[in-house]
């Protein structure tokens, strides 16, 4: 697997492991099958996890690093706290759990915030900045898919690492289009910062291609890491293998035949029904009651064709 330097003795493999989809809010593996996947990766050099707190996989990471003696670890997690002290608890959360006496990056968790997201969650900023000063955190960074986000974060002195979202379709980024994320991706880079992308494969909506889609990503100036989420071994397999320029024809035909077996509307759901007017079978619905979509799965053909509508990227298939 191959590395990138990140300086201060990080050498970080450039696929990251994105912990998300085998968690409780999409597949529900078990932590101890989940520890398993996760020790695969390890075994094929992967050195990168990239979680958040409310993903809830913390038990899977741990199954996983309790029973590793290889290669160190980095760890990633966020927190959508915005007050010194809820992200204190967060931090507190992930050292307890994960059994660490340091996360190696702890990111704002701001998805779908502006830049504004500096000055409404300073105090959790500035509790992230002091456990960096205390060794428990070891560089602080952001997660966003707003493109004006990425270019304020290039001025920031207290941000060392950005998490955006890019992928060669431009789906889900807010605050522009494509070619602004890739101007905003640069600018920061050429600022110091550490960048690694998350949703290349566009939630799921590029695996038809994916290794162009991988190609994309990683041609950009300042993209370290791709960030792929994965439910198992042959998934680590496979783009393992893209990564290293070693793919399997059969190996990728049969990931493409077992990725998506349902659609899952995640708690993002703002309840605007732009899915609902491209569902060509009046499978989706609006639950009244909860303001979020519903899907009835003996309508639903899994056809796909919601997902890359959704403004706020809360529709995947898995």
């Amino acid at each position: 697997m191959k590395m990138k330097n990140w300086g201060n003795g990080w050498h970080i493999s450039r696929l990251c492991f994105g912990v998300l989809p085998m968690g409780p809010l999409q597949k529900n593996l078990s932590p101890e099958k989940g520890g398993e996947i996760l020790l695969d990766s390890f075994r094929r050099g992967v050195n990168f996890l990239d979680t958040a707190q409310n993903y809830r996989t913390y038990p899977h990471i741990r199954c996983a690093l309790d029973r590793w003696d290889g290669h160190y670890i980095y760890v990633a997690s966020k927190s959508t706290a915005s007050t010194y002290e809820d992200m204190e608890e967060a931090v507190c959360e992930a050292l307890t759990e994960l059994n660490r006496d340091c996360i190696d990056i702890f990111h704002l968790h701001a998805a779908r915030v502006g830049p504004e997201v500096f000055s409404e969650r300073a105090g959790a900023l500035q509790c992230l900045r002091d456990h960096q000063n205390r060794g428990t955190v070891g560089r602080t960074g952001i997660s966003t898919h707003s493109a004006q986000t990425v270019r304020q974060a290039a001025h920031k002195d207290s941000i060392d690492v950005v998490f955006p979202l890019i992928n060669i379709s431009g789906l889900g980024i807010l605050d522009g289009e494509r070619r602004d994320m890739e101007e905003a991706i640069a600018r920061t880079a050429a600022a110091g910062k550490r960048l690694y992308a998350m949703k290349v494969f566009g939630g799921g909506n590029l695996l038809s291609d994916r290794e162009e889609a991988l190609r994309y990503a990683l041609s950009l100036e300042g993209i370290d890491a791709v960030c792929i989420g994965m439910v198992n071994s042959d998934e680590v397999n496979v783009n393992v293998a893209l990564l290293d320029g070693k793919a399997d024809d059969e190996l990728l035909k049969r990931t493409e035949q077992t990725a998506s077996k349902q659609i899952l509307i995640s708690p993002f759901c703002a309840g605007c029904g732009t899915c609902i007017e491209h569902c060509p079978n009046d499978a989706l619905t609006i639950d009244e009651d909860k303001g979020i979509c519903r899907v009835n799965a003996d309508r639903c053909i899994l056809c796909g064709y919601c997902a890359p509508t959704c403004p706020e990227f809360a529709i995947r298939m898995i």
